[in-house]
């Protein structure tokens, strides 16, 4: 089975080649604002449409002339921000004709998007990394990477460099896991509530936005109280943005870890099609939804059980699992999130919310 997986490793580049990092993140947000603007302005001149490979033509004209400093970077920085750019236009579109809600493409900020790829010769050595036009970068940690590598994204997190080697690689077809079946009701009050065979188990989500909100609140005041430009300010932002790293990698770890446990033992997953989005748009739970990542949570389940040999199976979204009992059958006219135990009228069966729906959940894995 030909797969394509991903190493994440933190550079240790020195004073020379972080400048040259900032030099090649700088470069790829010029050339995806720059075919930005020019798309906009050519739609509002001529309604006429540019692609990716037009629009690195027109560039490379202007190198020549107007921008001579973009020939200290790779090539690919700019050349992928453009085709980066042009997906971001075929999907507004694709969203346009299906009826999805996707946003026009937007610039891109200094400081919020300091990123760019490289394709091309990239090598993996045993403390290092080699990309164009850096040279050998030292890695703080690595194993060994596996497989053919496609491209590299550099990326910067506050102060820190990372890279993520995109790799396509040829894997055995996993065996089937013999573990039970597994149904997998989503909430907030517990991140999951798990029911497989005999076990009944609730989840306690990390919640680390709730955790931190306290602190990021107070850092968040003290930086709008910095002059604008000033260095303190500077200090400021880098303190916040350490911040939601920690908040972002504490999410990750958690989620990483149920998900693959999960794939690894369970037979069979079933969990609900959930609309997210539209949940997020409730003003008071959006950031309690936010905070506990069920998007990614079902993400990274539909690619991790083909790689272990499970399989997932996702219910309708209209599927009523918490007004059903799952005893006796019998559904609820209607039963408000604030009922979190209930009694079967029909049965007389005394119910956990989120046991009962992971209950109903589990008679769909077939």
């Amino acid at each position: 089975m030909l797969i394509n997986r991903a190493y994440r490793y933190e550079l240790d580049p020195n004073t020379h080649q972080r400048s040259l990092l900032a030099k090649h993140a700088g470069t790829a947000r010029f050339a995806y604002n720059w075919g930005l603007s020019r798309r906009i302005a050519l739609w509002e001149q001529e309604k006429k449409r540019i692609n990716a490979i037009e629009q690195h033509r027109e560039l490379n004209v202007l190198k020549k002339v107007e921008l001579p400093w973009m020939y200290e970077v790779s090539k690919c920085a700019p050349q992928e921000a453009l085709r980066d750019l042009d997906r971001a236009f075929q999907n507004f579109f694709r969203g346009l004709k299906t009826g999805r809600k996707v946003g026009f493409p937007k610039f891109k900020k200094k400081g919020r998007h300091d990123s760019f790829r490289f394709t091309g010769a990239i090598h993996v050595f045993e403390r290092h990394i080699q990309m164009p036009r850096l040279g050998k970068i030292r890695v703080k940690e690595i194993t060994e990477v596996q497989g053919r590598i496609l491209s590299a994204t550099v990326s910067r997190e506050a102060d820190r460099w990372f890279v993520s080697l995109t790799v396509e690689m040829e894997i055995c077809d996993p065996v089937p896991v013999q573990g039970p079946a597994a149904g997998i009701d989503v909430g907030l009050s517990h991140f999951a509530a798990i029911v497989s065979g005999s076990e009944n188990v609730k989840i306690e989500a990390p919640k680390p936005l709730n955790r931190h909100l306290k602190l990021l609140r107070r850092r968040q005041r003290r930086h709008s109280r910095k002059q604008k430009g000033s260095k303190n300010r500077k200090k400021s932002a880098l303190q916040l943005a350490r911040l939601h790293r920690r908040v972002r990698n504490i999410r990750q770890d958690f989620l990483h870890k149920l998900t693959t446990e999960l794939a690894k033992t369970k037979s069979v997953i079933v969990v609900e099609d959930l609309n997210v989005s539209g949940m997020l748009r409730n003003a008071c739970l959006a950031r309690h939804i936010a905070d506990v990542g069920w998007g990614e949570f079902r993400r990274q389940l539909e690619y991790k059980t083909k790689w272990y040999g499970s399989r997932l199976v996702v219910a309708n979204r209209f599927y009523p699992s918490s007004k059903t009992c799952s005893a006796c059958g019998a559904v609820q006219e209607r039963m408000p999130l604030s009922i979190r135990e209930w009694t079967c009228p029909a049965c007389g069966t005394h119910h956990d919310r989120d046991i009962n729906a992971a209950k109903n959940l589990l008679t769909l894995a077939g």
